[in-house]
């Protein structure tokens, strides 16, 4: 293995003696001893999984097994190359030698090498999410899909049902029928679609994330010799997180594994919570069915709660109807009962956060020690407001990812470009940026490129017109100096970079100076790679988190932390407040369809509770804002409803929500200009569907627009619905 999987080939193995009993609880070492056969060890949160990990490579190291023979796979490479790094401190750097990394990363150093024995070439691109949105809105307009029926779904739809088939093994009828019933009459027009959308790939030699593990799992089931070569290099696996895997992944696992059976599983199916991905809970309870005579190990000692939270914790996870039984304890006793704090109004939420930071920060708590979770991105608009009005610095974690803003994609789509020629794509998207070019020349341009990078460099001399020409020439010129063999990688991206600049001041003239952070951030990362291969795979494997600051600061160590509890999974706070624990938001309407759904809503609100270190705080306010009081129940909860008087403290203490309007930092409060309310989702005939972020004076506002960002505007002339 090499670029995508983590290894050093510098190092070498080091013997140094390991007293794994005094390093080691007795769960811990009873799951780092067991090497052979296959074993499932159930780590419950905060219960040192990575810990037993570590040890687990370094014992087999150190016991004699080559590193070669083990495989680490994890659901991040930077989670692999630091337990990596911890088991060479342990018994030296030839650990190193351990193949870790992602199911796609593993997929694509494979398929690099064997791609040809599945008809498919060695060269081939890879596109990411917003890439396949983008391509899949292209397939339905020519279609004339949308023009037919309005209601038709839209191309992130598209590729979240194409995608959750591919991942579950379904058809699509099948999972229309399942999931999204009321787009079970464009079954057949969507199956058309995804058929088109197949042949565009194999046409320009790209494959989307789902077909790495696709045709990396065909590559195992239909070449014998494939996956022989392959599965007896691996003599030992570990797959960190398990109830993650998708139907794929567990089948890949099988048949790396079904002939050693060497294979450890370790995860906890109490959080299991991304089953919108393709995640199925089912890996990790029917592991003991796939691998007969597997050997359960309970890991429950936590080492990050204090024990009122777990008690708590374990209170909620109690209630689930599918799970192994545990129960989380530590030594770590004391500290204050989690409390459950019913609020009047949204507006009581965020003054309620405001004042408990403060006083927090005030006592000697790091902001960066704090967090504030939420179920949707959006619960979190109303506090994000009165954390600017109240000079409270904060990064925002989840909702749009860093890679899927505009000015990125560009940037990326010209690299893509010179790496993949074929990549129609990405060229399609660079020539949109060029004047004089629309969509319909672009794809004529592109059809005559026929995929060559001899016709790249040689842009002008498509026979377009005088101004089209002119466009391409500069292009052309680009794309023939940076495409050169042994050009340095950080050269390409400089000089990219300064043809897209001027493009992009043009094309985002209202906020330019604020995406030139991002893309100082975007070569900030590109310097620490030398290949333009390994630089696009990773951004396409795993790209950067996203994060968003509203006051700009670059201290981002400082700042109060707001993420959504799916970006906070495996991380952990001093204190956590969990927004709007409300029956309507939390579980909101649309999970509770089935009971499948609603027990992953209980595994969530579990996974939010169990990031708190020191204090934990469930903010339910009772009236709903502009989402529509007909939609939710003015209750808590029903995941903390029943929790005993004993496990948490109910109410606020006395002044902790009363309002700071008079002494906060910063200006007061002015009425809502033209009847709107923060939070309301709006329409401008120009900018398109949006959202009130801010009131600025009595006839000024202040509209976060879905495809163009922040605008302020007159709302006397401005023409705004409501939607």
């Amino acid at each position: 293995m090499n670029e995508n999987l983590v290894f050093d080939p510098e190092m070498s193995c080091d013997t140094e003696t390991i007293d794994y009993k005094s390093e080691l609880n007795e769960a811990q070492y009873e799951a780092v001893t067991t090497t052979e056969g296959p074993s499932l060890v159930v780590a419950g949160a905060g219960s040192g999984k990575t810990r037993t990990l570590v040890y687990r490579v370094a014992y087999l190291v150190q016991h004699g097994v080559e590193p070669e023979s083990i495989l680490l796979l994890t659901f991040t490479r930077k989670a692999a190359a630091e337990m990596l790094r911890r088991a060479s401190e342990l018994v030296g750097p030839g650990c190193s030698h351990v193949s870790g990394g992602t199911f796609h990363a593993l997929a694509h150093e494979l398929l690099r090498v064997w791609a040809k024995r599945l008809g498919y070439p060695l060269d081939f691109g890879i596109i990411d999410r917003g890439d396949m949105e983008e391509l899949l809105g292209t397939l339905r307009k020519q279609a004339g899909l949308a023009d037919k029926d309005k209601r038709f779904p839209r191309r992130g739809t598209l590729a979240g049902i194409i995608s959750k088939a591919s991942n579950k093994v379904m058809d699509i009828s099948e999972l229309l029928a399942r999931e999204y019933v009321h787009l079970l009459r464009y079954a057949e027009e969507i199956k058309i679609l995804a058929r088109d959308y197949t042949i565009y790939k194999q046409e320009s030699g790209l494959f989307d994330l789902d077909d790495l593990l696709l045709r990396f799992y065909e590559l195992l089931n239909k070449d014998p010799e494939a996956r022989e070569k392959i599965a007896s290099r691996y003599q030992y696996i570990m797959i960190d997180e398990f109830q993650d895997t998708n139907l794929i992944q567990a089948e890949i696992v099988h048949l790396l594994g079904r002939d050693h059976k060497n294979v450890m599983a370790v995860g906890d199916e109490a959080q299991s919570i991304y089953s919108f991905r393709g995640a199925n809970f089912k890996n990790i309870m029917e592991f003991p069915k796939r691998f007969p005579g597997t050997k359960i190990i309970k890991l429950e000692e936590n080492y990050r709660s204090r024990q009122p939270i777990l008690s708590l914790t374990n209170h909620i996870i109690s209630r689930a109807l599918e799970k192994y039984e545990k129960k989380l304890y530590t030594r770590r006793a004391g500290g204050d009962i989690p409390r459950i704090i019913p609020l009047s109004t949204e507006k009581q939420q965020s003054l309620f956060v405001c004042n408990k930071v403060r006083e927090l920060v005030d006592s000697g708590v790091e902001p960066n020690r704090i967090a504030v979770l939420f179920r949707a991105s959006r619960h979190s608009f109303g506090l994000e407001v009165e954390l600017l009005r109240h000079d409270i610095d904060f990064v925002k974690y989840g909702g749009r990812r860093f890679l899927e803003k505009a000015h990125i994609k560009d940037l990326l789509a010209l690299l893509r470009v010179v790496n993949t020629p074929s990549d129609r794509v990405s060229l399609a998207r660079v020539l949109l940026q060029l004047d004089g070019i629309g969509s319909k020349t672009g794809a004529k341009i592109v059809d005559w490129v026929e995929g060559k990078r001899a016709r790249l460099v040689k842009l002008a001399e498509y026979p377009g017109t005088a101004r089209v020409q002119k466009s391409l020439a500069g292009l052309g010129a680009l794309l023939n100096v940076i495409g050169a063999r042994g050009f340095d990688l950080q050269e390409r991206i400089s000089q990219a970079w300064n043809f897209y600049r001027p493009v992009m001041e043009n094309k985002f003239s209202d906020d330019y100076p604020d995406r030139i952070y991002d893309v100082e951030e975007f070569l900030r990362l590109a310097e620490g790679y030398r290949s333009l291969t390994r630089l696009l795979a990773d951004m396409a494997l795993e790209p950067p988190d996203a994060s968003v600051s509203r006051s700009g600061s670059e201290h981002a160590g400082h700042r109060l932390v707001l993420s959504t509890i799916h970006s906070a999974k495996g991380l952990e706070w001093h204190t956590v407040f969990i927004l709007w624990a409300t029956e309507g938001r939390f579980p909101p309407p649309y999970a509770r369809r089935t009971p499948e759904e609603v027990e992953e809503e209980r595994r969530l609100m579990y996974v939010a509770a169990t990031r708190a270190k020191e204090n934990l705080f469930f903010l339910c306010p009772m009236e709903a804002d502009s989402e529509g009081s007909e939609f939710f129940s003015l209750r808590l909860s029903p995941f903390i409803a029943d929790i005993p008087p004993g496990l948490a403290a109910m109410g606020p203490e006395r002044e902790e929500i009363k309002s700071r309007e008079i002494n906060f930092r910063g200006p007061p409060a002015v009425p809502p200009p033209g009847g709107f309310t923060l939070n309301d989702r709006v329409e401008h005939r120009v900018f398109g569907l949006g959202r009130v972020t801010r009131f600025i004076s009595e006839d000024k506002i202040q509209v976060a627009f879905d495809h163009f960002g922040i605008k302020t505007l007159q709302v006397n002339y401005a023409g705004l619905k409501r939607v």
